[in-house]
């Protein structure tokens, strides 16, 4: 399937691992040219590598708007051009009840990963609006749809994410820029690489398909949001959990 977005300048945030570089990898198997960053600089050469000639690498670090809006500069430069997509995206907070997390945790949470977001796409979406095309996606989690007890902060912060992203889609679909959230429920990432054999057990028992998810099959969902083709989906979460979210909305 032909998505649309050969020669499209994409910016990956937190592009060096995990979902990230899925989507990322995903972008340059369509033909798109693609700035990843990272903050670790070994592990964001070796990403850029695995991609290939289509992609850059970029240091820089999400957990701050400022970091992020760098990040943002530096990949149109990069790539010789403003940002057509855009893919928002950044570490989780450490885990916490809500009454055992402290103020500052929250504020961390939020510049991290509501923050970071915000400003990638307050310096992407003008150049977009004008072009009359882009794509801004946000990779935030299952826990701004339902509760996550134990990570209180990241709930809190995705859920804020959502709303901005909601709010910015009504207010850029006219010019053709699209905006929506994708919400992973577990993958299989390096991440969850040292979960015990009873941690993975409890995991699989709470997702109806029976597995952890696969970031190769994440990263072409987000891709596709990122296409042509979606170009009437606007304002949307996506689901991408194997059933684990109960809720009906």
């Amino acid at each position: 399937m032909d998505l649309g977005i050969e020669g499209r300048r994409a910016a990956v945030a937190a592009g060096s691992a995990g979902l990230g570089l899925a989507t990322a990898q995903a972008l340059v198997n369509e033909g798109a040219q693609v700035a990843i960053c990272g903050r670790d600089p070994e592990r964001l050469a070796a990403a850029v590598a695995s991609l290939g000639s289509a992609a850059v690498g970029i240091q820089a670090d999400m957990s701050t708007a400022e970091g992020a809006q760098g990040f943002a500069r530096a990949a149109a430069e990069a790539l010789g051009g403003h940002i057509q997509i855009l893919l928002a995206n950044a570490g989780g907070p450490p885990p916490g009840v809500a009454t055992a997390t402290s103020v500052e945790q929250y504020r961390s949470a939020l510049e991290l990963n509501c923050l970071s977001t915000i400003a990638l796409a307050l310096e992407a979406v003008p150049a977009m609006r004008e072009e009359g095309w882009g794509r801004i996606l946000a990779i935030t989690s299952i826990g701004a749809r339902q509760p996550i007890a134990f990570l209180a902060a990241s709930t809190a912060a995705r859920v804020a994410t959502t709303a901005f992203i909601k709010n910015l889609a009504t207010e850029v679909a006219i010019d053709g820029v699209t905006a929506n959230t994708i919400q992973p429920g577990t993958h299989r990432t390096a991440r969850n690489a040292d979960l015990s054999a009873e941690q993975s057990a409890e995991l699989l028992q709470s997702i109806p398909a029976g597995k952890l998810g696969n970031a190769t099959d994440f990263g072409s969902v987000a891709a596709f949001l990122c296409s042509d083709m979606a170009n009437f989906v606007c304002g949307a979460s996506i689901i991408v959990d194997g059933g684990a979210s109960r809720g009906l909305q």
